[in-house]
C-alpha cells in the first residue's frame, strides 16, 4: 500500500481560511512538523498553546478521518524528496534555468494534484461518465484548455462530449440532458461565476455534477456533487496565467480519462484505432 503524504500541502492551501484556534495550531505543524508525528492529540494542543479539540477541528477542516490520518500524511511528506516551493524566471534568467524552472513546477504541481486524490470520488466518477450518454465540460479562460482537453479525449472513445465556451448555449444544452448525464465545472480558485451558475442549473435539473477546482472551502466544490481538488497557491507575476493549475486541471482528465479507457479497455482500442485509421484517410484525400 502506498503510503499517504499531503498533510503539509492540505494545510497550506486552507491555512487563510481557518479560525483562529484552528490557524494557530496549522502554524504550529508547518513550523514543527517532525515533532507532530510522535505527539499525541493533547501533546499538540498544548504544545500549539490552543487545545486538543482545536487539533480535531483541524483535522476535519481538512476533510481527514481524525489527527492519526493527519500524522501518517505529514510522515509521508518527510520521507518525500521533493521541493517544498515553486519557483518563479528571475530577471536575466537563462534559456535552461527557465526550462528547469517550469519542469519543477510542473512535477510539483502533478505530485501534489495526486496527494488530494480520493479514490472513491475518482470511481464515482468514472461510473457517472460512463453512463452519461453526454457530458458536457466547461470553464473560463485557462479552464477553458482543461474543458477541450477532455472534448478531445472522449470524443476519440466514442463518447459524446461538449466544451463550449458561449455560457448561454451551454445553459441551453443543460435545459436538454438528462439525469444521467454530466455537467463538469473546471474552475481553480472555485469561485467563477459562470461556473458556479451552470453547476447550479445543472443541480436544480437533478444532473450528475463533478467539479475540478482548489482545494478548501470554495463555492464550486460546495455545490457541486463529486469534487476533485487541485493544489492553490498565490501566482507570482510570470505564473499569472494558472501555469501550474492549468497542468493540475489537465492531470485531473488525463486521469479520468486513463481510467475510464481501462475500465472499457477492448472497446476503446476498436475505438482509438478506428480513429487513427479515420484520420489518416482523411489525410490522404485530395
Amino acid at each position: 500500500m502506498p503510503i499517504k503524504s499531503g498533510g503539509l500541502i492540505m494545510i497550506k492551501n486552507i491555512l487563510d481560511e481557518l479560525p483562529e484556534s484552528e490557524k494557530k495550531t496549522a502554524n504550529f505543524i508547518l513550523n514543527n512538523p517532525s515533532q507532530i508525528v510522535t505527539m499525541t492529540v493533547s501533546e499538540l494542543g498544548d504544545a500549539s498553546e490552543t487545545s486538543s479539540s482545536a487539533a480535531m477541528r483541524l483535522c476535519k477542516s481538512l476533510g481527514l478521518s481524525g489527527f492519526q490520518d493527519l500524522k501518517i500524511r505529514i510522515l509521508g511528506d518527510l520521507n518525500s524528496s521533493h521541493d517544498a516551493s515553486y519557483s518563479d524566471i528571475k530577471r536575466n534568467d537563462t534559456i535552461k534555468s527557465i526550462s528547469q524552472s517550469l519542469r519543477n513546477n510542473a512535477i510539483k504541481s502533478i505530485d501534489e494534484t495526486m496527494q488530494f486524490f480520493n479514490e472513491e470520488t475518482i470511481q464515482k466518477s468514472i461510473e457517472i461518465i460512463d453512463k452519461a450518454d453526454t457530458i458536457l465540460v466547461y470553464g473560463m479562460g485557462a479552464s477553458f484548455i482543461a474543458a477541450k482537453d477532455a472534448q478531445q479525449k472522449f470524443l476519440r472513445v466514442n463518447k459524446t462530449c461538449y466544451a463550449i465556451e458561449d455560457t448561454h448555449l451551454n445553459a441551453t444544452m443543460i435545459a436538454n440532458l438528462k439525469q444521467n448525464d454530466l455537467v463538469i465545472g473546471i474552475s481553480s480558485s472555485g469561485e467563477t461565476s459562470e461556473t458556479i451558475k451552470l453547476i447550479e442549473l445543472a443541480n436544480s435539473k437533478e444532473i450528475n455534477t463533478i467539479g475540478i477546482t482548489k482545494y478548501g472551502k470554495t463555492s464550486l466544490g460546495k455545490i457541486s456533487k463529486y469534487s476533485i481538488y487541485t493544489p492553490y497557491s498565490i501566482e507570482s507575476p510570470f505564473r499569472s496565467a494558472a501555469t501550474a493549475s492549468r497542468m493540475s486541471q489537465l492531470y485531473i482528465i488525463d486521469v479520468l480519462f486513463m481510467c475510464y479507457a481501462t475500465s472499457k479497455y477492448d472497446s476503446t482500442i476498436d475505438y482509438l484505432e478506428n480513429t487513427v485509421q479515420t484520420i489518416n484517410e482523411f489525410k490522404q484525400m485530395e
